[in-house]
């Protein structure tokens, strides 16, 4: 390889790079008036600091974190108004556009970042999750919080972009953070939150001074909040089933996007936006109604395996009134536990952010389960407390259980004469049904009296089904194997997973299966004794035995990754349910009793109600008309 050498033109080059720099140098010297002036602010600067407070501890900062540099400059000065028009007062004197202020109580530790002048963290005290990790509902960048407006010298302007400047007070126990936008020291663009002791509501007021010239008010001012939901709980796509975007509007009306698909909507008069991450949620509430938020919602979770971090990602577009060419409006942060009693101080409707169900099944949870199991709870651990409700749920509902079970006896005795009735009028199928109902008139039964009592169970079970996984209480509370209570229980992890079943054993739900099994089985037996055999309908035996297993198979792969408190719960009732059926099959129904009573009330005359007159007489008609067709042929 050839060795480079310096020649006689590299070496002149050189020496005229170096003069060239010594002349710059020496020509961009500051002047004496220059080295005077930066001497004296830096002498003010310091004398400042001097006199300054030190901050509170509760905000973790110093005096250093405020300090205000001023930009001497004036090419930068220039480059920043040609930018940001009135606002490069603010940039100007700013410096420490990446600090953060931490503002915090007992239970809430907040971070409000100078550029932005949002919050920029929230991690709530109190909570951890399932891998002890403390619970962050805002954290490393998955938030926005910007207001987008227009200025009368046309430019557009984010303040997410834009540094805000952080001055601390007291208001009473309140802590007050005020941060400013400045065109002036008495024109500003102002976020001003206050935090409570012991407080998961923060106050929350946006509102300018002297920017009626400044802000366009011919064109929207937009307040966009966006939020990715940070995975908390042991199965991402269990939590994600309960991770919702809701909101108020028109008084009282609650409603909400999609629950696992994208989903948008605009809405007007809208009192509260809930961004509901299951257990966790984070809402902005306004003292008068946004008049019209544009909500969208977005499902993260396409792949259980690979989705790992986020469950939905939130965003709500405000237009935001200006009064007087000024911005003045309202609001409030929640940040903290979806919990009925903690969200119901609020006096806002916001416990209706919880999916208790829909009509008589929300009410029910709302009006009985919610404070039944609150008192229980208070008396007997948590999972102690869940098998005593269930007790006093099957007790009052056994009288419903009686009802259901004395109907089908009743139609097991009346079995051979449905038979008979069958046979004499097999090529009358309108007699025949006559003449059945007329049997069940004067016997005093009814197959749908059967029917009836399990049809009011239902709300019971819905109710109690929607209960159990909304349960802030349940949440991380361990009872014999399982953890938490408000999660699936594991007692195998398994090397693969299994479509719609999971990655784990869970033994509840097989105790519950296995309940639920021996229940249908005393249930399918009893109504397939009580059904007449009817030619035509070969196949409902087989499909009722089918029931038998599938309701139990069922039960195992779907609850397998559901709260385990659910499974517990229907693992107990049924079992409760079957001990109460034999107790009224040995001990207080008699079948030879029943079967006199029925002849008894065989012998009374019946009087027809308006309804069944009324079927007597259509299906009188209709056989006329059958009659008479069979003339004319």
């Amino acid at each position: 390889m050839e060795e480079k050498k310096l020649d006689l033109n590299s070496i002149i080059g050189f020496v005229l790079i170096f003069i060239i720099l010594v002349y710059m140098l020496y020509q961009n010297k500051p002047t004496p008036e220059e080295l005077e002036a930066q001497e004296k602010a830096e002498q003010e600067q310091v004398e400042a600091e001097e006199k300054a407070e030190p901050a509170p501890d509760e905000f973790e900062t110093t005096a250093e974190d405020f300090k205000v540099p001023t930009v001497t400059d004036s090419t930068q000065l220039e480059a920043i108004k040609n930018q940001l028009g009135a606002f490069a007062y603010s940039a100007a004197l700013t410096a420490d556009d990446d600090k953060e202020t931490v503002f915090e109580n007992d239970v809430l530790r907040l971070k409000i970042q100078n550029r932005g002048g949002f919050v920029s963290e929230v991690k709530l005290k109190q909570f951890v999750d399932h891998d002890s990790v403390p619970i962050y509902i805002i954290k490393d960048g998955n938030t926005i919080f910007n207001i987008n407006f227009g200025t009368t010298d046309n430019r557009i302007l984010n303040t997410k972009d834009l540094n805000f400047h952080p001055t601390i007070t007291n208001n009473g126990d309140n802590k007050v953070l005020s941060m400013k936008l400045k065109v002036s020291e008495t024109r500003f663009l102002e976020y001003r939150y206050e935090l409570k002791p012991d407080d998961y509501m923060l106050g929350f007021t946006v509102r300018s001074q002297g920017l009626n010239n400044v802000i366009n008010g011919s064109q929207e001012v937009n307040l966009d909040w966006k939020l990715k939901g940070y995975r908390h709980a042991k199965s991402i796509s269990y939590e994600n089933r309960y991770t919702r975007l809701t909101y108020q509007y028109d008084g009282d009306r609650v409603d909400k996007l999609g629950q696992m698909s994208d989903d948008e909507e605009t809405e007007n008069n809208v009192d509260w936006i809930s961004f509901r991450q299951h257990f966790f949620s984070s809402i902005l509430v306004s003292d008068r109604p946004f008049q019209t938020v544009a909500l969208t919602s977005q499902d993260l979770v396409q792949d259980e395996d690979i989705d790992t971090l986020y469950t939905k990602s939130y965003s709500a577009k405000i237009p935001l009134q200006l009064s007087g060419g000024e911005i003045d409006n309202n609001m409030s942060l929640y940040f903290g536990p979806t919990d009925s009693r903690t969200l119901k101080t609020y006096d806002k409707n916001l416990e209706e952010s919880i999916p208790f169900g829909w009509g008589i099944f929300g009410w029910i949870n709302k009006s009985v389960f919610i404070p039944l199991f609150a008192f229980l709870s208070g008396i007997f651990p948590y999972g102690i407390a869940i098998i005593v409700m269930t007790i006093v749920v099957r007790i009052v509902l056994s009288p419903v259980l009686y009802k259901s079970y004395l109907s089908q006896a009743k139609m097991k005795i009346l079995k051979p004469e449905i038979a008979e009735i069958a046979a004499k009028y097999k090529d009358n199928p309108m007699k025949k049904q006559k003449e059945t109902m007329a049997l069940y008139s004067k016997a005093g039964a009814s197959p749908m009296s059967g029917c009836l009592p399990a049809l009011l169970q239902l709300p019971v079970f819905y109710a109690l089904f929607m209960f159990f996984p909304t349960a802030f209480d349940l949440r991380q509370k361990s009872f014999l194997w399982a953890e938490d209570l408000s999660s699936y229980d594991t007692i195998a992890e398994l090397p693969f997973r299994i479509p719609f079943y999971g990655d784990h054993v869970s033994l509840f739900p097989i105790l519950a299966a296995i309940a639920i099994f021996f229940y249908m089985k005393m249930t399918t037996g009893q109504q397939m004794a009580t059904q007449p055999t009817q030619e035509g309908m070969p196949d409902m035996g087989k499909m009722m035995k089918y029931m038998i297993y599938f309701s139990p198979i069922l039960m195992l792969v779907f609850f397998n990754n559901y709260a385990s408190g659910l499974s517990l719960y229907y693992f107990i009732s049924n079992l409760i349910t079957i001990g109460i059926m034999i107790v009224i099959k040995r001990y207080i129904l008699d079948e030879d009793k029943i079967h006199a009573q029925i002849q008894v009330n065989k012998q009374k005359p019946k009087k027809q109600n308006r309804f069944q007159k009324k079927m007597a007489e259509m299906m009188e008609q209709a056989e006329q008309q059958k009659k008479m067709q069979g003339r004319k042929k």
